[in-house]
């Protein structure tokens, strides 16, 4: 039932996306693991190189324009006359009619916390301090507790290889579109790629990550227009911040009947009796790994 109701689900059988590798176990035993692969893709603007992000490869369009719109390089209006993948020098050609001021933004580029190069803009602040979201919208526990279930047991990439981030993007108990990337912001690009392309309004919805809740991830789901963000891991103080003057539900470490919510509580109905929820044993995941990397 899930499946037919998604619109992107993993799919951990593209060998494109991985490598069966031989080695040792800690026995000294001959073992092979499934390993994830990541190659370059380079963005590009109306001609203009961007950026050189490290993904998994699949996408490739929704990760370019999920992107240029994160970072403030492409507005939610702009019209965007085609999206070029070439997938033999792995490079995306995105090509808008309007005119962009790209090249100013670049000379403000900074590094931050993300992994797998994660990079933000020092002006995306300035869509991040106009949005507004929905002071109205509500989300209750009962859903919070469908979603562990149902994306923690779905088959995906993460479960097969592990050194992967998966978000995926909600709509009440209802996992909508999961993607998955080696650097939770990619993950994140996609997903806000495939909105702006297909025209998904955020009314209802939530965005759920494997990883932090950094200062980048809310940046990222305040300009998405999002008003809850989950995660099954830790937070770090700059995020909280930012979620606490943007107004986003903040909810992290969820596991099982447990989470803390530390930013827009005011959102968070409790329907459900927390006994009744599965419970996870301690705070280790997948194979015995923490998942809070």
């Amino acid at each position: 039932m899930i499946d037919q109701e998604m619109l992107v689900k993993p799919d951990p059988e593209d060998g494109r996306l991985y490598q069966v590798v031989g080695g040792i176990d800690h026995e000294g035993k001959p073992v092979e693991a499934a390993v994830i692969n990541e190659r370059p893709l380079t963005i590009f603007l109306n001609g203009r190189e961007i950026v050189t992000a490290m993904t998994i490869g699949d996408h490739p369009e929704y990760l370019a324009l999920g992107y240029l719109l994160n970072q403030n390089m492409l507005r939610p209006d702009d019209e965007v006359r085609a999206v070029d993948y070439d997938a033999e020098i792995e490079t995306v050609v995105v090509r808008t009619t309007r005119q962009t001021d790209y090249e100013e933004k670049l000379k403000k580029k900074i590094q931050t916390s993300g992994c797998a190069m994660g990079t933000v803009f020092g002006d995306v602040m300035e869509k991040f301090e106009t949005v507004t979201l929905d002071s109205q919208a509500r989300f209750h526990t009962s859903w919070l507790y469908g979603l562990q279930k149902a994306i923690n047991t779905m088959p995906s990439l993460y479960l097969k290889t592990g050194a992967i981030h998966g978000c995926v993007l909600c709509e009440q108990d209802r996992p909508l579109i999961y993607m998955e990337d080696v650097g939770r912001h990619n993950a994140m690009d996609k997903i806000a790629g495939y909105m702006f392309r297909h025209g998904l309004t955020t009314t209802g919805k939530s965005l759920y990550t494997t990883g932090r809740l950094t200062s980048e991830m809310v940046i990222k789901t305040v300009q998405m227009g999002i008003p809850v963000l989950l995660s099954r891991s830790g937070f770090t103080a700059w995020g909280v911040d930012l979620a606490r003057k943007a107004g986003l539900t903040l909810i992290g470490r969820a596991k099982g009947k447990r989470f803390v919510a530390l930013a827009g509580t005011e959102r968070i109905v409790f329907d459900a009796d927390p006994t009744q929820a599965h419970d996870e044993p301690g705070h280790l995941s997948r194979k015995g790994s923490r998942d809070d990397e």
